[in-house]
């Protein structure tokens, strides 16, 4: 029976800093001076990886936001998430660098992002991180 190392990585781990935010593209909100809406996006097959066991992490996404004055192109969105599949991150920094992400390139009067993550151990996580605008 061959022995399998312990050390051995399922696949390459890469690092958070390795997301590109140059994916992220916006577009003008044209009813800015005229009303708020909330927006609410949700990405069910969420993907990243455990930094520690190397294993891969699933849960939903979701992006609740009030707009300034632009609003998330969802291809760019899409295209921005699927880079954190590789990516080796705890739960409450990815939810924490997508707020942080999204801030910069939106703008908004308030955003919310929450992460849903599956049951690993048995035991279920829930995060969620907000900002409020000035």
């Amino acid at each position: 029976m061959k022995k399998i190392s312990k050390t051995t990585s399922i696949q390459k781990i890469e690092s958070p800093d390795t997301v590109n935010t140059r994916l992220l593209k916006t577009i003008a909100y044209k009813y800015k001076n005229i009303r708020d809406i909330e927006i609410c996006i949700e990405q069910p097959e969420f993907t990243s990886v455990c930094p520690m066991t190397g294993l891969p992490d699933f849960g939903t996404i979701t992006i609740r936001y009030r707009p300034e004055s632009k609003i998330i192109e969802l291809k760019s969105l899409k295209l921005y998430l699927l880079q954190f599949r590789n990516v080796g991150i705890f739960y409450e920094h990815v939810v924490n660098q997508i707020l942080d992400n999204l801030v910069s390139a939106l703008h908004p009067k308030w955003l919310e992002v929450s992460g849903d993550f599956t049951a690993r151990g048995g035991i279920t996580t829930k995060v969620t991180a907000e900002y409020k605008g000035e």
